[in-house]
């Protein structure tokens, strides 16, 4: 779980923006093979389960999680298949929570396209999502591996888990630091950390080099999540593929808003209370509320600590031997927490 962290820490710095070009470009052939798997296993006879699947799986995501398995597979020198299957695994259950977050959220536009919810329907989505878990606990059999077994099992319970704690938290400003890294930790970094982790489990490598995984995992999960904290108010729907403000306007009370709130004056503090509850949610509030977010440093502040985060999931590889597979996963890290500027 995540805790509490000073952001005094050097940024990471680099010549050149970071991408995700070299982990996409080392893991292309084992993803020909996990797409594969996907659009497998995603078929029925019920012709809505595969079209509203695919409108999702399709929708231009870059697949960050499966990346992470075969990548992962590739620092430990896996020459097997297991993976395969397992990375699609990692996915369906991405996918899922993706359909049933999409309908709590009552969000309109997921990647910059209609959301499945939007066009098909509440109910077809969250049935749609239930199809996908099954799918995935499918494959998780078939691997054969209790180990694994456990391991996304568990993920898929926590991540739930996770999803309740931020319903329950939703527009309470009084939401803690503690609890909202909590909240980001299962809902988020927990499926990062398992889908790296089951590399090493496949690999017959020693527990140690599962805890680092699990670590580097882990922590880019967390950066990654308050990275997109930070960008649902600085950027817009174009450039998110989401509504700009998505998170202001459902009254979740991430880490920019809890610093801010912490900062501000008594008046701006009493906005973002009405803000976060549900009384202030036009487009000037939004404009007023990330006028106080900028001000008062939480912006700034909250990439720090994702700056922070991602090294700490750099740190969790030092183990392991340098080479392509290394580079490309610790520019990943790097990318992650570019992605604010």
């Amino acid at each position: 779980m995540g805790t509490p962290m000073t952001a005094t820490v050097t940024p990471i710095r680099r010549e050149a923006q970071p991408s995700l070009d070299p982990i996409m470009a080392l893991v292309a052939p084992g993803m020909n093979a996990v797409n594969s798997v996907i659009l497998a296993r995603m078929q029925s006879d019920v012709p809505l389960i595969p079209e509203l699947a695919g409108h999702l799986i399709a929708g231009g995501g870059k697949r960050m999680r499966p990346m992470l398995t075969l990548a992962c597979a590739k620092l430990l020198d896996y020459h097997g298949e297991r993976h395969h299957k397992l990375a699609a695994t990692v996915e369906f259950i991405h996918t899922a929570t993706l359909l049933h977050d999409d309908v709590v959220d009552q969000s309109g536009l997921r990647r910059g396209r209609s959301t499945a919810n939007m066009i098909w329907g509440n109910s077809a989505s969250v049935l749609v999502g239930d199809f996908l878990f099954s799918r995935a606990f499918e494959l998780m059999v078939e691997d054969g591996s209790l180990r694994v077994l456990r391991i996304l099992s568990n993920a898929s319970a926590v991540i739930a888990e996770g999803e309740v704690n931020q319903l329950t938290a939703q527009r309470r400003i009084e939401t803690s630091e503690e609890r909202y890294l909590e909240i980001i930790t299962a809902k988020t970094a927990v499926l990062f950390a398992a889908a790296c982790k089951i590399a090493a489990v496949v690999a017959e490598r020693e527990p140690a080099a599962e805890e680092a995984l699990d670590s580097y995992g882990r922590y880019l999960g967390i950066a990654f999540q308050l990275v997109d904290d930070v960008i649902d108010y600085v950027s817009d729907g174009a450039t998110m593929g989401k509504d700009a403000g998505d998170d202001f306007r459902d009254g979740k009370v991430t880490l920019p808003v809890i610093l801010a709130y912490a900062r501000a004056n008594p008046a701006d503090r009493e906005f973002l209370r009405e803000a976060i509850e549900g009384l202030r949610n036009e487009d000037e509030d939004l404009v007023r509320a990330t006028g106080i977010l900028r001000g008062t440093g939480a912006l700034a502040d909250t990439a720090a600590r994702a700056r922070l985060y991602a090294q700490r999931a750099i740190d969790a590889l030092a183990g392991f031997p340098n080479g392509v597979a290394k580079a490309a996963l610790t520019e990943a890290a790097q990318f992650a927490v570019a992605r604010a500027y």
